[in-house]
């Protein structure tokens, strides 16, 4: 079974070579062969010239983008880029450990879910700051309430998907709103979200973590907004992933 492994990146010059080595080392279940998908999202740092490196070495599928399109928008890329049976997002600072790699896929592989995700909440998040744990909780409990989700973490960026599942969601997001709105459309699909534990080491805006509070404003009015939006416009539309590709290129 193929893993694709998903890394957005925008200007993380410092960090994403240990990262992309973290990912590289990181085990996998034994069934499982490892594809890493990396899509700069129009960096100015020196981290585009990495990526390309890589992709020339053969170790990364890389794209890039010539413009900052947003978080969100790299993501869609990278699912249409990525051709393994599951797929995973994986942040490109150093907060989430790829060793709970496992831990995300084997309920996919035993078949006991179809969408997990790691939970901070459930492990030891180290450092977080009261404004974003505030933040998390109302999030999660907005999806608990909208969606009967019953999280206890709904922001997190690790996120694992069977591929199929992916296919069938026709994804609009550009910047952090990817969470919410993949929360909010694979419950209104009838997917049930597994939950597992995974380590957490916060990081602050000056190591370069570039969420901010009018990002947790649009997550919440995503979440709100796709619980009244018509059950068949959150289908996936083939023309309108290409179309993501072919803008950021």
């Amino acid at each position: 079974m193929k893993v694709s492994i998903i890394i957005p990146v925008y200007n993380e010059f410092r960090a994403f070579d240990q990262v992309l080595e973290w990912v590289r080392r990181a085990p996998l279940p034994e069934s499982c062969i490892k594809e890493i998908v990396v899509v700069d999202d129009g960096s100015t740092d020196g981290t585009a010239g990495r990526v390309r490196d890589y992709h020339h070495q053969g170790v990364v599928i890389g794209h890039q983008s010539v413009l900052n399109f947003g978080k969100g928008t790299a993501v869609r890329v990278g699912i249409t880029l990525a051709t393994g049976d599951i797929i995973l997002i994986q942040d490109g600072d150093l907060e989430y450990d790829p060793n709970d790699y496992v831990r995300l896929i084997e309920p996919i592989i035993r078949g006991e879910a179809d969408v997990v995700y790691g939970s901070r909440f459930l492990g030891q998040p180290k450092g977080m700051a009261l404004r974003n744990l505030v933040a998390n909780r109302i999030l999660t409990a907005a999806a608990n309430l909208l969606y009967g989700a019953r999280l206890t973490d709904e922001a997190t960026a690790y996120k694992a998907f069977r591929a199929t599942v992916l296919a069938r969601i026709s994804l609009k997001c550009r910047s952090f709103e990817f969470c919410p709105e993949v929360t909010a459309k694979v419950r209104r699909l009838g997917y049930k979200i597994h939950e597992v534990p995974i380590s957490y080491n916060a990081r602050g805006i000056a190591d370069g973590k570039k969420i901010r509070a009018r990002d947790g404003f649009e997550a919440l009015w995503t979440l709100i907004k796709y619980r009244f939006t018509p059950r068949d416009r959150l289908l996936s539309r083939p023309k309108a992933l290409a179309q993501a590709v072919g803008q950021s290129c």
